[in-house]
């Protein structure tokens, strides 16, 4: 691959592909030692222990022996700005965000580009979904489930318009560097919940209208809210928050409701698990929220929500988000260093996700029937150190692995030889 360009996209699978003696991770919290692996126009057709199972090589197109490797479910990245944004400084490729504070209309999937250079990075390391989400005021949009794979989004859409995406109106901010200058947010707090509530009293009416006399986009675009074909991401930290847009997502009715954030929400998982609610971690490479919290508590979050039995997944909002959607693996392994099993700490990139994104019977596991989405590293993936990934498929295609910077290494590395 030239240094200027992104990988051509894959061709679709031809013939029978059977990886054979790896170490499987299902995604499931099961392990086998040494795997038999097929798969058929894009469809898993056997995941299973090759030393009890009787095998006719004949039967496949294509056997690869990757012994004393490892087989992974493709990661999936939620919550993600890939293919919205290309260099942060530069406006005209920042496209993420839309004019206006109420937006359920605005869709990412228009604006996503496969032709990213930072996407490709992300392949690399094992990432080969996400959740396309826009950001924005207080609703800044519908997110969509992509491939990290294809000519133009038409292709890489995978689910499309999976949720609206919220941001819950904070009460408390500062400004100036001190702090010493406040803003008195209360008012302004209140008065974004009630635009909100009018906002959802009016589309859950209107949901119910069969045939309404004039087409809303904005009302249209939250119908499925309150049948439960769409999601609402509430992106909240605080614990207050969390508890108001719980009440809020009940108060109107909203089927599906997940937590993007969730710092706070360690604190009252038992409401969480009565409410069947599920939470997207937001980066756990990061510094507690709290000046009084435990400076591990970010590494111990997942461990905490495990243990109350709530049902989270890993995401990458924050600071250069896009660029850095290729440590997803390395946040489950911190996870797993601080109180997960290796396979939980997978899950919280792979089967969690998909099911937090309700596309958990098609993808995110190892299951016979499912996509063919899946990774093959020379080491553990989830380690920083090991980590190499040596074959994607994407429903059976065969994935190119190149990037921009690793032609910049061999450029460079052949300039000093």
């Amino acid at each position: 691959m030239s240094e200027a360009q992104v990988p051509v996209p894959a061709s679709d699978q031809k013939g029978t592909i059977l990886l054979l003696n790896a170490t499987a991770h299902l995604g499931t919290g099961e392990v086998i030692d040494q795997s038999a692996i097929a798969f058929k126009d894009g469809k898993l057709i056997m995941v299973a222990n090759a030393k009890v199972i009787k095998l006719d090589k004949s039967a496949f197109d294509t056997i690869i022996d990757i012994s004393g490797k490892h087989v992974y479910p493709g990661f999936i990245a939620p919550n993600s700005t890939l293919g919205l944004i290309e260099i942060g400084a530069v406006r005209a490729t920042r496209d993420m965000v839309e004019v206006g504070s109420l937006n359920p209309n605005a869709r990412s999937i228009i604006a996503y580009s496969t032709d990213s250079k930072i996407t490709p990075t992300a392949r690399s390391n094992g990432v080969l979904m996400a959740q396309i989400t826009p950001r924005g005021s207080i609703i800044s949009g519908s997110s969509s489930v992509v491939e990290l794979e294809g000519w133009n989004w038409e292709d890489a859409v995978y689910k499309m318009d999976d949720a609206v995406h919220l941001y819950w109106p904070r009460s408390y901010r500062s400004s100036g560097w001190s702090g010493a200058k406040k803003k008195d947010a209360n008012q302004r707090e209140n008065e974004n919940i009630d635009r909100l509530k009018m906002l959802f009293k009016e589309a859950l009416a209107y949901s119910l209208t069969k045939k309404p006399v004039e087409m809303n986009l904005k009302l249209e675009a939250m119908k499925g809210l309150f049948d439960g074909a769409k999601g609402l991401f509430i992106h909240v930290n605080h614990v207050k928050g969390i508890m108001q847009s719980i009440d809020f997502s009940k108060e109107y009715s909203v089927v599906r409701m997940v937590i993007v954030g969730g710092a706070d929400s360690w604190m009252i998982t038992d409401k969480l698990k009565e409410e069947n609610i599920p939470v997207m971690v937001r980066r756990i490479h990061s510094k507690p929220r709290r000046q009084d919290a435990d400076v591990d508590l970010p590494y111990r979050l997942p461990k905490l929500l495990s243990d109350a039995g709530i049902l989270f997944c890993l995401e990458n909002s924050g600071d250069m988000a896009a660029a850095g959607t290729r440590n997803l693996p390395f946040y489950a392994g911190t996870a797993a260093a601080y109180g997960l099993s290796k396979e939980e700490a997978l899950m919280a990139i792979t089967s969690n996700t998909a099911k937090i994104l309700g596309i958990d019977k098609t993808v995110g596991s190892l299951v016979v029937g499912l996509d063919a989405t899946l990774i093959v590293s020379s080491g553990d993936a989830l380690d920083m150190r090991t980590n190499d990934i040596q074959l994607a498929f994407v429903r059976g295609k065969s994935i190119d692995l190149d990037n921009h910077q690793k032609g910049l290494y061999r450029k460079f590395k052949k300039k000093y030889e």
